[in-house]
């Protein structure tokens, strides 16, 4: 394993000395679809709540589309299937767009994350205390200024723990990118093999190196969570005095 580190650690890590490959890829995805698919699920998931059927019906269409059906077969929809289609061919930009792997790869994880977490922020907003949305009402806010100052930022921290796995799970759900001729963390892995004949060795670097990325953003988000929630803790003590 260490011959196997030393000379593929920098393809691993981050560059294979023309492209960025392995973990410098699978960071990239994950912050992209991530970001993305969080301020998107933020707007969606306000329209989710909405009283009106037209505008909550596609949002509900959507996220019911991509949290049933698997993100592998997302994937490989929008990689093979979508760059099928006459549109597609005949725009220059969408055969442009679509014959990148790794624009397909962001695209399909940004879909798929922002549908899962359209429906844990949309279930949060709707668990937000009344009180306090009442309170913020009589006081004169307006709907922006509620939704600004009071139903987000509590419905974020409702939804936090929730999010905190999402993220872990894209985090794993990157090892799928290889499938669209991404050089990301496992693609390296599968070369690796290929060049050594050594499948234990090879996928047990990948296995240590996500892990040690998943330890990182589990610490993070426990730290965020005590931050963010810390104002529930007074609370309690101060019942329990």
């Amino acid at each position: 394993m260490i011959e196997i580190l030393q000379e593929y650690w920098k393809a691993l890590l981050w560059t294979d000395g023309f492209n960025i490959t392995g973990l410098a890829i699978t960071l990239w995805i994950l912050v992209l679809s991530v970001t993305m698919g969080g301020v998107l699920s933020i707007l969606l998931a306000v329209a989710r709540n909405s009283s009106n059927i037209l505008i909550k019906f596609p949002i509900w269409l959507y996220t019911y589309i991509f949290r049933g059906t698997p993100l592998y077969v997302q994937l490989l929809i929008i990689y093979t299937g979508i760059y099928t289609l006459s549109i597609v061919k005949d725009n220059y930009v969408l055969n442009d767009f679509f014959r990148s792997g790794l624009n397909c790869t962001i695209l399909a994880f940004t879909l798929n994350t922002c549908a899962y977490t359209t429906e844990f922020f949309a279930g949060a907003i709707r668990n937000v205390p009344s009180g306090e949305i009442q309170a913020a009402t009589a006081l004169g806010f307006n709907r922006f200024q509620l939704y600004r100052y009071i139903i987000l930022p509590r419905a974020f921290r409702i939804a936090l723990p929730a999010y905190s796995n999402e993220v872990i799970f894209m985090l794993h759900s990157t090892a799928l990118a290889f499938t669209a001729t991404v050089p990301d963390l496992m693609k390296i892995a599968q070369d690796i093999y290929a060049d050594t004949y050594m499948p234990f060795h090879a996928f047990g670097i990948a296995a240590v190196i996500y892990l040690c990325v998943s330890f990182i953003l589990i610490y993070g988000f426990r730290q965020w969570e005590k931050h963010c929630l810390a104002y529930m803790s007074a609370s309690n003590e101060k019942v329990k005095n």
